[in-house]
């Protein structure tokens, strides 16, 4: 008997040093299929939770790219960088020796930047500005105007802190790293957090270390390394329906009804109303039929995903 394609979502643990991209090339290259996305990139420097979606899964990370993310990371103080981390060139070293540093002043800082704020992504980012990558613009010496957009830092907090210097072009420059952790909405850069928080100061900072450790209720702890030959990708694939089932609402159809909604026909349900998505299990064979919203009792399909062969 054939087997059939791999198909479900995947938790990976990037390292640090390569592109999502080239992770989404790995998965490919270990599991033998090219229909493999993610759900939202991370940048080569940083490290942590990337997913990925497999198969006809691929159709969930629509619904999974806006999820709020957590980061664990390190900025410094008393270098800017033209990225905003430390894959850039240093564009200013003005150390810390003139700048008031102190616990009260940073977290003055920090607190500036939690809650609901108006936020300028860096520089060098993907943003497309008139159909074009920033960082495209930014590197053949362009100048880039990027607009703020609005975020929330649900958290942002310093967890410790080291006094140290650095050679920067071969001068010596005293920094303070600080280890922070921050929750926020889809679509914030913490590289940018850092920026504004270096300029509150009168320093300039950039990140030197980030990890996602939290993608809604997905954690790293759960991921996989695809660069361990020994780890058994098709096994750590993640079912859809469980992914829903922990993402959205549920609402369970008999064999008929989960055939009709598969089929296009309408399917009535006790059901208050709910603009979904909403996950629709069949519960004979517990396989995610569709997202779907409820409108007086009838359900209208978001996302269908299809009846596995032979079912």
């Amino acid at each position: 008997m054939l087997e059939s394609p791999p198909d479900g979502i995947l938790l990976v643990d990037k390292p640090q040093g390569i592109s999502s991209h080239r992770v989404v090339s790995i998965a490919r290259r270990r599991l033998g299929l090219k229909k493999i996305g993610h759900a939202g990139t991370l940048d080569p420097m940083a490290t942590g939770l990337l997913i990925l979606g497999v198969g006809s899964s691929t159709r969930l990370l629509t619904h999974l790219v806006g999820l709020d993310k957590t980061y664990t990371a390190t900025i410094r103080l008393g270098v800017s960088t033209d990225s905003d981390d430390a894959d850039g060139t240093p564009t200013a070293a003005p150390g810390i020796v003139d700048a008031d540093v102190s616990d009260a002043a940073v977290e003055q800082a920090v607190a500036a930047q939690r809650g609901r704020i108006d936020q300028v992504p860096s520089t060098v980012s993907a943003i497309k500005v008139d159909g074009r990558r920033a960082y495209d613009l930014a590197r053949k010496g362009e100048e880039v105007v990027l607009r703020s957009r609005s975020v929330t830092v649900s958290r942002f907090e310093v967890t410790d802190r080291r006094d140290r210097t650095v050679s920067v072009d071969g001068e010596d420059v005293r920094v303070v790293d600080l280890d922070v952790v921050v929750a926020c909405s889809s679509g914030t850069y913490v590289r940018a957090l850092a920026r504004d928080v270096g300029a509150a100061l009168g320093t300039g900072a950039h990140l030197t270390a980030l990890r996602r450790t939290e993608v809604g209720p997905f954690v790293v702890d759960d991921a996989v390394d695809l660069e361990d030959d020994a780890t058994d990708v098709r096994a750590a694939l993640a079912r859809p329906v469980d992914i829903a089932r922990r993402l959205f609402p549920t609402v369970t159809l008999d064999p008929v009804a989960a055939k009709d909604l598969a089929d296009g026909k309408r399917v009535r349900v006790e059901q208050p109303d709910d603009d979904g998505p909403v996950a629709a299990v069949a519960s004979a064979a517990d396989r995610l039929v569709g997202l779907v919203s409820v409108r007086r009792g009838q359900l209208r399909v978001i996302t269908n995903f299809p009846t596995p062969t032979g079912a």
